[in-house]
């Protein structure tokens, strides 16, 4: 299934698509290219409120795009692994069995299938700027992100059991 389509399938039914990924076995290039392309969205989703602050405040536009290139490109990739890590680790003391591969896809994948309420996000803040609505959105990514990354890790840990 293509990308766009696996993003609309997570929203019917996250397990499912976990479950796909996983049934193609350990593929790290997958794993890192899912979580490259979720990183890339949230940077492009940082652009409005970036534009917006540079307007308002009188700053210029590049540096502030080249910090949150910085940090989405470069750091935030690195912190994505090191959480799945530590969530691999947390969970297996409780007798998860989802294994360290499980847990970086059912994370990578959360981010990428939610990245377009990220984007919706982006847009709320640099058009109408920070307040209820942006409030709102932000609170309905995180439902959706972690009820994706939760879907996600319970299909790896059934996975891994079967």
């Amino acid at each position: 299934m293509s990308v766009i389509r696996d993003i609309g399938a997570t929203y019917a039914g996250p397990h499912k698509v976990v479950a796909r990924h996983l049934a193609v076995g350990p593929r790290e290039d997958r794993a890192l290219v899912i979580l490259i392309a979720a990183c890339a969205l949230f940077f492009v989703s940082s652009w409005p409120i970036n534009a917006r602050i540079a307007h308002l405040e009188g700053k210029e536009l590049n540096p502030l795009l080249g910090g949150s290139l910085m940090a989405w490109i470069f750091m935030a990739p690195l912190a994505f692994y090191v959480l799945s890590f530590v969530v691999k680790i947390v969970l297996s003391l409780f007798g998860w069995k989802g294994g360290a591969y499980g847990s970086r896809i059912a994370l990578f994948w959360a981010l990428l299938a939610a990245s377009p309420v990220v984007l919706l996000n982006g847009l709320v803040l640099g058009f109408i700027g920070p307040g209820i609505q942006a409030q709102i959105v932000g609170l309905i990514w995180f439902v959706l992100f972690m009820w994706f990354w939760i879907s996600g890790l319970f299909q790896a840990n059934r996975s891994a059991a079967a």
